[in-house]
């Protein structure tokens, strides 16, 4: 069986040091729903978050 993750949103916000600790609880909250939920830094810019959302 293949797994497909499907990438649903994606949105470029500014960097918190507490932004990971949201990630997580979405992560833990909505995974029964087939969510995950990402969080990277732009590769171009250190104040800026990548926040992705993805359907498994």
């Amino acid at each position: 069986m293949e797994n497909k993750i499907e990438t649903m949103s994606t949105v470029r916000i500014q960097k918190s040091d507490d932004l990971y600790k949201v990630v997580d609880t979405l992560n833990r909250t909505l995974k029964d729903q087939n969510l995950m939920f990402g969080l990277a830094l732009d590769e171009d810019d250190n104040e800026t978050a990548v926040f992705t959302i993805y359907r498994t």
